[in-house]
């Protein structure tokens, strides 16, 4: 893990990213699959903005 995170809840964010590119970087191989990749892609940003949500939480305390 390139990230040293605080909370468990901060690293399964982390871990989900993570799979996530794996997940897209195996659908690379495949044909006919960009509709995919792009869903993929938002729900990355959906969790990374609730990671930097949860970072600015544990920042404040």
């Amino acid at each position: 893990m390139s990230y040293e995170s605080g909370s468990l809840e901060c690293r399964r964010l982390i871990e989900t990213k993570e799979n996530l590119i794996q997940i897209m970087h195996a659908l690379d191989c495949l044909s006919n699959v960009e509709h995919l990749k792009d869903k993929l892609k938002d729900i990355y940003k959906e969790i990374d903005e609730m990671h930097d949500q949860r970072k600015k939480l544990e920042n404040e305390a």
